[in-house]
């Protein structure tokens, strides 16, 4: 787990400890409660690993050779408050909402392989003897649930490939 240190060797940025402590108050955490530890340490790691390749964060990262995007230097807090903090996440700390959303998203992978192509994917119907099913091209669950998209929103933006956009870089 990063614990704000910007470990080289990190995997995840919640543990199941973690997991356990945020699904104590949810109402669909069925999913969770019933997976094995493993599964759920699975899950966590997975979930980081889609936050860190779908959101660009604010900022920069905080320590050379970090193996996540988190800790970061650089990157405003919006719920800071201003008379106690300096408006930034501190450099040596992973926000509450980015673990609450590793939860989050771990859940939501229990439940169902969000990264996999969609059942149907490039036909419009298919016939198999006399049951014919149509599919919709741009009926697609996202990768990121809109609740993690919310979570984290306010830390950065969601990577889009669908731009036609290129991100320059100077050196």
């Amino acid at each position: 787990k990063e614990t704000g240190a910007g470990l080289s060797d990190a995997n995840a940025y919640a543990d199941v400890a973690d997991g356990t402590a945020y699904h104590e108050g949810h109402w669909y955490a069925a999913a969770w409660t019933g997976a094995s530890a493993g599964d759920k340490a699975a899950a966590l790691v997975m979930a980081s690993r889609i936050i860190d390749s779908q959101l660009q964060f604010r900022g920069i990262r905080a320590v050379g050779g970090q193996a996540l995007q988190w800790p970061r230097a650089g990157c405003r807090d919006a719920d800071a408050d201003p008379d106690v903090a300096s408006g930034f996440v501190p450099v040596d700390e992973v926000p509450k909402a980015v673990v609450d959303a590793t939860c989050e998203l771990a859940r939501a992978l229990l439940i169902a392989d969000r990264t996999g192509a969609p059942v149907g994917e490039g036909l419009s119907y298919s016939n198999v003897g006399t049951t014919q099913t149509g599919y919709k091209s741009d009926d697609r669950r996202p990768i990121l649930p809109e609740l993690v998209q919310s979570m984290l929103g306010k830390f950065g933006v969601l990577v889009s490939g669908r731009s036609g956009s290129v991100r320059l870089v100077r050196v």
